[in-house]
């Protein structure tokens, strides 16, 4: 019995679509935390300090059917020093890079006059761009159905969609979304990269994220990490990392060395076991304390420190 024109139709695979998605928002909403939980893998550093992100961290998830390559960005904010506008120039600057731009907003936070002018600078983005409302687990479904509602207000016609970036609730939605408004195209990483960034990179960051999470609310921002040596002994299983810990205040050295050196020693810990995990190898890690008065607001020491 000859196949009729329509079962012929169903045998045909769909096209294969690729394309670049930015995740955007202000600070400290979750973006680096959507991206980890997207990939499966953890690529950007997370802490509950604004501003964690400094750089542009790709992430990629290879699909059957499509491959998607996440962009996260620094929070766009009103920046009032050289470091943060570098910040916040890289974000705006990838919204006009990519296929489809990820909006993301705290569920239970209100909406302030920063998130209206980011709302306007999405409104002449000519690509899809899909509102994600995120930190449900932390509002009720009462306080979040006038936020829909004022996002609405704010960029018609715009899927809105609820999420919980840490817990993965309707993550899948947002991906079958994303996945429709891609152009189809081949896959432009190889099957099994969730990352492009560096090793050397990704220890750098993984150490910063420790002096985050465990230092006092002013220091990580006067921060910044450098690798001085990544070098790996295959016959020894064991990387060698050497890394310097850029600081901009003198008063601050003491407070990351600690009584003793017991802070530097436990921000070395905490970021050689994680790279271990993460490398699946032995890692030597040994770490310096720099003093760089003022190199947040000098040019050409951000351009050194990769910002």
């Amino acid at each position: 019995m000859p196949e009729t024109q329509d079962q012929n139709k169903e045998k045909q695979p769909l096209p294969f679509r690729s394309g670049t998605i930015a995740i955007v928002g202000r600070p400290n909403v979750g973006k680096s935390t959507l991206l980890n939980q997207i990939l499966g893998e953890k690529v950007a550093i997370v802490s509950p300090k604004p501003q964690t992100t400094r750089n542009r961290v790709t992430g990629i998830r290879t699909a059957e059917s499509s491959q998607m390559i996440f962009l996260d960005t620094p929070g766009i904010h009103q920046a009032r020093s050289l470091l943060n506008r570098r910040m916040v120039d890289v974000a705006l600057a990838t919204l006009h890079e990519v296929d489809c731009v990820l909006w993301l907003l705290a569920a239970q936070e209100r909406i302030g006059p920063e998130d209206e002018r980011i709302a306007e600078t999405l409104a002449a983005v000519a690509n899809p761009v899909l509102v994600l409302l995120n930190k449900i687990d932390l509002v009720s479904k009462g306080k979040l159905l006038p936020l829909i509602q004022r996002c609405s207000e704010m960029l018609p016609g715009k899927e809105i969609v609820p999420i919980s970036a840490l817990k993965g609730d309707n993550l899948p939605l947002v991906l079958e979304l994303i996945e429709k408004g891609l152009p189809e195209g081949p896959k432009l990483f190889p099957e099994g990269e969730y990352t492009d960034q560096s090793e050397r990179f990704l220890a750098s960051e993984i150490i910063r994220e420790k002096i985050f999470l465990l230092t006092r609310e002013e220091i990580p921002y006067g921060v910044a990490v450098t690798i001085d040596e990544f070098t790996e002994k295959e016959e020894k299983n064991l990387i060698v990392v050497k890394a310097t810990v850029h600081t901009d205040r003198d008063s601050h050295k003491g407070i990351l060395i600690g009584k003793r050196g017991a802070m530097l020693k436990e921000i070395g810990t905490q970021a050689r076991e994680e790279l271990e995990a993460l490398l699946g190898c032995r890692m030597f890690l040994e770490l310096f304390i720099r003093v760089d008065e003022g190199w947040t607001r000098d040019p050409n020491a951000l351009r050194e420190m990769g910002l």
